[in-house]
């Protein structure tokens, strides 16, 4: 019989399998992939970025409808494809017991050196086409900057924001995030700190 990782699945499918799985697994085109970041160990800069960015989406967004949330949920992508941001915001009914986010307004990868190729060109393109998505944001981690695509219309505009100064609106869902709260007590490459205001 042949192994269910390898076996073309579809999303249903996916989720009942991955109830079982001990590892985090995205679904590619029908294939369960173990989650890219778990390949590695994921940085302590990695995880407190994340942790930063949920505390303070989850300040500005506390008692609307948009709410963040983790790797745990998947987005779907294309028909067999689901993926897991490291941080995604959704803005609709809250919908108990279910293993993806459907409307999502924001998703957020925080940059791994293992994964950065395939956040910045694979993934990027794949939130591009979703539907519900306003915003893409991409964390670096060894220094403090970030790249938001924002959409407008039928196309995605880009902004860079570098140092701990700057702040990222995000009108579409209600928030901002400040590059000082995300990089609270994540330590950068040396030399390539950037002071505090």
């Amino acid at each position: 019989m042949a192994d269910p990782a390898r076996r073309r699945m579809t999303p249903d499918a996916f989720f009942a399998w991955h109830a079982a799985q001990d590892g985090l697994y995205e679904l590619v085109e029908g294939v369960p992939v173990l989650h890219a970041k778990r390949l590695d160990a994921v940085s302590r800069s990695h995880d407190c970025a994340t942790v930063n960015i949920i505390v303070a989406l989850h300040g500005c967004l506390r008692g609307g409808m948009c709410r963040p949330t983790t790797s745990n949920l998947a987005i779907r992508t294309g028909p067999a494809t689901l993926r897991r941001p490291d941080v995604t915001v959704e803005c609709a009914p809250l919908i108990r017991d279910t293993f993806e986010n459907r409307s999502p307004r924001l998703v957020v990868e925080v940059l791994s050196p293992s994964t950065t190729d395939i956040d910045r060109f694979r993934k990027l393109d794949e939130y591009r086409r979703h539907p519900s998505l306003a915003y893409i944001l991409l964390v670096e981690t060894r220094f403090p900057s970030a790249v938001l695509y924002r959409r407008e219309g039928e196309d995605w505009a880009e902004e860079s924001f570098e140092g701990l100064d700057a702040v990222i609106a995000l009108p579409a869902i209600g928030a901002h995030l400040a590059l000082a709260d995300i990089y609270e007590d994540v330590r950068f490459e040396p030399g390539r700190m950037i002071p505090t205001r």
